[in-house]
């Protein structure tokens, strides 16, 4: 999977009794996207998301979907989560920080990142549908939670208005994508590590 891979890069493979994934991402990427699970909403959401963030993404994930899609979108956070953090190594001249608005028709998403090394999650966002076709929407709160434990990143989002649960999704992982982007630009004024413990 990971011959598309260039730069800073890494491959998940994650087998339970309840999902098989394997995950390649690559943080110096071009928007390369190849992406097969059994959740059709997540594959259009992890495209926005790498498109937008100009990742190279590939996922291959089988999951027991006859049960519900829980487990499957979970496991994929968790597969990318530790693929962001295994890619991007050291983190030494990253910019660390970002905050970026994205507005999809009425709705408007925002995504603040901190690529800390202290996991934490926020998320403000009232959704006006429980499902979006098949897709359980609580289960963008769980994807993203397991994002950023996994990468061990501080992440907050907030939609701030909308009406379209789709579109304040969408607008959500297109932040997320772009965010992710800038947090994780090399910037030559950086000297070794963004932080004054000289860890992250």
């Amino acid at each position: 999977m990971s011959e598309m891979m260039n730069g800073r890069a890494a491959e998940i493979a994650r087998k339970t009794g309840e999902t098989d994934i394997t995950l390649a991402f690559g943080v110096d990427g071009s928007g390369e996207v190849a992406i097969d699970t059994d959740v059709p909403f997540l594959n259009h959401m992890l495209d926005l998301f790498a498109k937008h963030g100009q990742f190279d993404l590939k996922v291959e994930a089988r999951g027991d979907v006859d049960v519900d899609d829980h487990h499957t979108v979970e496991d994929i956070g968790i597969c990318l989560g530790q693929a962001l953090r295994e890619a991007l190594g050291d983190k030494k001249g990253i910019k660390r920080y970002a905050s970026v608005f994205v507005p999809m028709d009425e709705a408007l998403g925002q995504v603040i990142i901190d690529i800390s090394g202290r996991p934490h999650f926020e998320m403000r966002a009232d959704f006006p549908a429980a499902n979006v076709g098949s897709f359980t929407v609580e289960l963008v709160h769980e994807f993203l939670w397991k994002l950023a434990l996994e990468a061990r990143i501080t992440l907050h989002v907030i939609v701030h208005y909308g009406k379209n649960t789709h579109h304040m999704i969408e607008a959500v992982f297109k932040a997320l994508g772009r965010a992710l982007d800038e947090a994780t630009l090399i910037d030559p004024r950086v000297k070794g590590v963004p932080s004054t413990k000289g860890v992250l």
